[in-house]
């Protein structure tokens, strides 16, 4: 092969691995604010999880990838199962914008690896552009609403690169005051501050325990997600950039003028075993009202 049509080659596969695919199709995309427009905002809800079957998902694994062969996601008996071996996150296929989401959750009993006797750990992460697995090989950048024993709704931004490689410009700017250890802790009406590449670290929800450990069942003094085991609800608005997160009815955490302010939204698996009954999203100010999950 001459010098001339390998350089061809190269081009071709480079420019072929740097485009995104369309927005209804699994694979990474590029950072473009100019493509809000295009992204699906509810006009009625949509159960993004049907009971029967991951239709509109795709599914990406730090170890395999696009599959899924020891089946971490599937359903059964009308729940979505994460069954938690291994990191990596299901995704929508589609991008949403200015939508209410409603997620119902509780915790199984296996926990796996490094993370068999720490607090059980997943994530709703929203608004995710960029690169499948550009966070340590394992999830897209987005802005994750915490789902952890003792830390749900805290803010995380997880960062990355598009597909071009560039740095997808994560960044809310939230009320925020510190803890007794000095860590940031989400409190309404306090000063604002804002936090990005330069600035990055987690927005602890209200209640944080100051004496949080990561050891497997914590629970905090002031925790209001429902006891291990049991259900819990997070309602998560995501109008424009502002981001308002509610457990169990109560508001935990809020952010304005974030960036990315649409996307895909992802459920991470993080080697701890977690059921999903409801994932819906609602109509800005037609969803039901944040509240506490309804028992078995």
């Amino acid at each position: 092969m001459n010098d001339r049509l390998c350089i061809l080659l190269a081009t071709l596969i480079l420019a072929t691995n740097s485009e995104s695919v369309p927005a209804d199709e699994p694979g990474g995309t590029t950072f473009d604010p100019a493509r809000r427009p295009e992204a699906t905002q509810p006009t009625e809800v949509i159960r993004l999880f049907d009971g029967e079957s991951l239709d509109g998902f795709y599914t990406w694994m730090k170890d395999t990838q696009y599959e899924d062969p020891r089946q971490v996601f599937r359903v059964t008996d009308g729940i979505l199962h994460v069954t938690g071996d291994g990191l990596g996150g299901l995704l929508t296929k589609t991008e949403y914008r200015d939508y209410h989401c409603v997620l119902e959750f509780k915790w199984g009993e296996k926990t796996w690896e490094n993370r068999v006797d720490r607090t059980k750990d997943s994530g709703l992460l929203i608004h995710a552009q960029g690169a499948d697995g550009s966070y340590g090989g394992i999830w897209m950048p987005s802005i994750e609403v915490q789902i952890i024993e003792g830390g749900c709704g805290d803010f995380i931004l997880v960062s990355g690169q598009d597909t071009t490689g560039k740095e997808v410009p994560l960044a809310v700017t939230c009320e925020v005051g510190r803890d007794r250890d000095g860590e940031v802790i989400w409190q309404d009406a306090h000063p604002r501050e804002r936090f990005d590449e330069n600035n990055r670290k987690r927005i602890n929800w209200y209640g944080r325990d100051p004496d949080w450990e990561d050891v497997i069942g914590f629970r905090g003094r002031e925790d209001v997600e429902s006891p291990d085991g049991q259900w819990t609800r997070i309602d998560t608005f995501a109008e424009g950039g502002h981001i308002r997160v509610y457990v169990n009815g109560v508001k935990v955490n809020e952010a304005f003028d974030s960036s990315p302010t649409f996307g895909r939204l992802q459920l991470q698996t993080e080697l701890a075993e977690v059921f999903v009954r409801r994932w819906e999203l609602w109509p800005i100010g037609e969803g039901p009202a944040p509240a506490k999950a309804e028992s078995e």
